[in-house]
């Protein structure tokens, strides 16, 4: 929300905008272009007949003061994916959807499509290197959008990524997440069921032949759609670590790693194709990514350890992520902490759902705080059933920050690799400050 912000107003729009919390980065950017609250909460008396319209955040209420005023006034009310595509309709439209790997995705089609000096809008979910903002809009005739299956609004209960009804769109995967909005794995499935038929007649569909689920249902979208199906194309690491993928029987060096980012690469690929760039023209600009903000984020490295900041908290995420480090680095063991954060993963019926998934690691440590558990109003964890779950007897847990760095400075880094993954901040650990205590 505050990325859609700053792109209306650095595009001349008058802005103004309500929150109960504001954190950084986000506060340091509204404050540099003058349109950070007075104070934060919500003040019916900033909406008024005069506003052109009201942009409905994710997790506004029911009960909202402004949103009382607003309908009360009959003002336009856009939810965030609403407002997007009103502002993007006369353009070709690619949504990039699936479980995981659709920041990285988009980031890579982005990448390409600057390199290549294309004139694009956007819509990500990570701050990117050579872009100031993770939103845009002009008079680009290209948006290229993240499509996220959570909720649009408290006033719309459809995913996001129904409303965007893309032109090209791609499909990354399907594994369970969000259960406490999706309760069954079905009722997940068919989100990306009514996301694939609301592609633009004549439209196109890039999806992940190797995820199972999507080679059942892509092949049953309407038969007007182009299907352009992919999977992991052919690579090789060399001593040093040094990914180098294969096209046309023509080798190039990247800077990413891991069969998840290769078959990412490779469906990014295809969208570029849809969009008129050839493989070659691609992957000379792919060359210098170097990856999305907390995607195998490397923090600091040296002659014999690397340490890697991830998102990965889901099941799939999580296995995937491991597995690459593990194939990347075959000579270290490494350690892997993974941070239990969201509702499915706080969930103890969901729990079951990560079992194996740290299997790759020599040293397994899940971390979660009781603070996430009392915000989300959920009760407490047994750890005898989250050691059950993932199906680890050593798994090593940890509920206290001081804690967890305390054991990771007991441990002798040499040839070993530490990967520390979450969608939160484990309380506000700086991942930096860590890795120099740990002497990487």
């Amino acid at each position: 929300m505050h990325n859609m912000a700053l792109a209306m107003h650095q595009s001349g729009h008058s802005v103004s905008g309500s929150d109960d919390e504001i954190f950084e980065p986000a506060k340091s950017r509204l404050i540099r272009e003058g349109i950070m609250p007075a104070e934060t909460g919500w003040f019916a008396e900033k909406i008024h007949p005069g506003l052109d319209a009201v942009i409905l955040g994710m997790h506004a209420r029911d009960d909202n003061p402004e949103l009382i005023r607003a309908k009360v006034l009959g003002l336009k009310i856009y939810s965030f994916p609403e407002y997007i595509y009103e502002q993007s309709k006369n353009k070709i439209r690619v949504v990039i959807g699936g479980s995981h790997g659709k920041t990285t995705i988009t980031a890579m089609i982005m990448h390409v499509l600057h390199k290549l000096q294309r004139n694009f809008d956007y819509m990500v979910g990570a701050q990117l290197e050579g872009f100031e903002t993770m939103f845009r809009i002009s008079d680009a005739p290209v948006i290229i959008l993240e499509g996220d299956e959570y909720l649009t609004s408290t006033l719309d209960r459809r995913p996001k990524f129904h409303l965007y009804k893309p032109d090209i769109a791609l499909l990354s995967g399907i594994a369970w997440d969000h259960i406490n909005v999706f309760p069954t794995f079905e009722m997940y499935v068919d989100q990306f069921r009514i996301f694939i038929n609301s592609i633009e007649p004549n439209g196109s569909l890039i999806y992940c032949e190797a995820d199972t689920i999507l080679k059942d249902i892509c092949p049953e979208a309407r038969p007007d759609l182009k299907l352009f199906p992919y999977e992991t194309p052919s690579f090789s690491i060399n001593q040093h670590g040094i990914t180098r993928v294969t096209f046309d029987e023509t080798e190039t060096e990247i800077m990413v790693f891991g069969k998840h980012n290769l078959m990412n690469l490779n469906g990014a690929r295809l969208v570029c194709e849809c969009l008129g760039i050839s493989t070659a023209e691609f992957m000379q600009a792919i060359s210098t990514f170097k990856g999305a903000a907390k995607r195998l984020e490397l923090i600091v490295k040296n002659e014999h350890t690397a340490f890697y900041k991830d998102f990965a908290h889901s099941p799939s995420k999580l296995k995937a992520t491991l597995n690459a480090v593990k194939e990347q680095f075959s000579s270290r063991k490494l350690v892997a902490c993974m941070e239990l954060h969201t509702f499915s993963s706080l969930n103890s019926n969901f729990l079951k759902e990560y079992h194996g998934g740290m299997d790759a690691a020599d040293v397994a440590v899940v971390y979660y705080s009781a603070h996430a558990l009392e915000i989300k109003k959920m009760p407490p964890l047994s750890h005898p059933l989250i050691k059950d779950s993932f199906g680890r007897s050593d798994l090593l847990i940890f509920t206290d920050k001081v804690a967890l760095i305390a054991y990771l400075k007991t441990l002798d880094w040499h040839n070993q690799n530490l990967l520390m993954m979450s969608s939160g901040g484990y309380d506000g650990l700086d991942f930096v400050e860590l890795g120099r205590e740990l002497g990487i």
